[in-house]
């Protein structure tokens, strides 16, 4: 169980999905009997890819505007984000009818940045580093008046942010295993707080690029260890862990593992080519995870993928990089029949 005194509780989480629930999407849990075979386990994939503005973010970011009191609220409010983040807090201020304020570190995804235009931010540039993301968001923030809704080190957002694994584990029952993208934590730390609380034996697993660790080194080390110029295809996954999804992650004994790009490419082009949607990189990680056997389970077990975004720059797909060979699949062999009552589906499953 999840230790006493952290920033974030189960209580917090149920509190944000009845705040939320209507303006966010339950999303759907899909399946596939392919990936079934490859990997050997049961895998149940939460699709935040068909979430509002296309990725988990919004739950968080929705449950900070929410949770504002009318005077803070009518100053506004801002954040620093690449894009999933920043378009997801551009629509959550909509919806409240306050202003939003948005500061962009340069080579951000154009994909991203073209839905928090859409949403009607106002944008401001910074270097690409997270020091002069800081900087100048505390410098728009004394200059407005605004309140700042931190991507991930926000009580509110991880909060919200945890409602992704209370639908999940509503809507399928007991998991094993619950593997979720880490780049800022907010994701893995709010799934971990309510999965803890709903099922203590379930496994937290986190997914890391290999070229922007420092969670996989912060949890190993027991301080945190930033990474300043990280490496990797998942431009989502770049944030350095926060300092309360780190508490969090600790006090739930949830585990890290780092993927290389060429396995999250992979992972990537399995699900356009199976289950046919359209996931960005730093979704597809969670399936590499799994693939590659980044961390041991048994035959058959019941595995939860969170697939976090969709919001994918569809004029530079990573299909460049070489595909790796796909896991033995006279290791994985066949899955068993499904229990019973268990729902499977799946879209153009092969």
């Amino acid at each position: 169980m999840p230790a006493k005194g952290l920033a974030v509780s189960a209580e917090d989480v149920f509190a944000a999905a009845e705040r939320i629930a209507p303006f966010v999407n339950a999303t759907p849990v899909l399946r596939s009997r392919t990936l079934d075979q490859l990997t050997g386990a049961r895998l149940f994939f939460k699709c935040e890819n068909f979430q509002r503005t296309g990725s988990f973010k919004f739950r968080g970011a929705c449950n900070a505007v929410l949770s504002l009191d009318s005077e803070s609220a009518a100053r506004g409010v801002l954040t620093h984000s690449s894009g999933n983040h920043g378009a997801a807090l551009a629509l959550a201020a909509q919806i409240r009818g306050v202003p939003v304020h948005l500061v962009v570190p340069d080579g951000a995804n154009p994909a991203k940045l073209a839905a928090v235009e859409r949403y009607g931010a106002r944008i401001v540039r910074c270097a690409a580093s997270m020091e002069a993301r800081a900087r100048v968001a505390a410098e728009l923030a004394a200059a407005t008046g605004a309140v700042l809704v931190h991507p991930y080190d926000d009580p509110r957002v991880i909060a919200g942010q945890g409602t992704v694994a209370l639908e999940l584990l509503r809507e399928v029952g007991p998991l094993d295993y619950l593997v979720a993208p880490v780049g800022g934590g907010g994701l893995l730390s709010g799934s971990a707080v309510l999965a803890k609380h709903m099922q203590p034996s379930l496994q937290l697993i986190g997914a890391e690029p290999a070229g922007a660790d420092d969670a996989a080194r912060s949890l190993a080390a027991g301080v945190l260890l930033a990474r300043p110029q990280p490496e990797t295809i998942c431009d989502g996954l770049r944030a350095s862990l926060g300092s309360l999804p780190f508490a969090v992650l600790r006090a739930t004994q949830t585990s890290v593992v780092t993927v290389d790009d060429t396995h999250t490419c992979a992972a990537m082009r399995w699900i356009y080519e199976v289950l046919k949607v359209v996931v960005e990189p730093s979704a597809a990680i969670a399936l590499a995870a799994a693939l590659q056997r980044r961390f041991e389970f048994p035959r058959a077990a019941r595995i939860g993928v969170l697939l976090s975004g969709g919001n994918a720059d569809l004029d530079a797909l990573p299909w460049m990089l070489p595909k790796p060979a796909a896991p033995d699949r006279a290791l994985a062999g066949p899955t068993s029949a499904p229990l019973p009552g268990e729902r499977r589906r799946a879209r153009g499953d092969e």
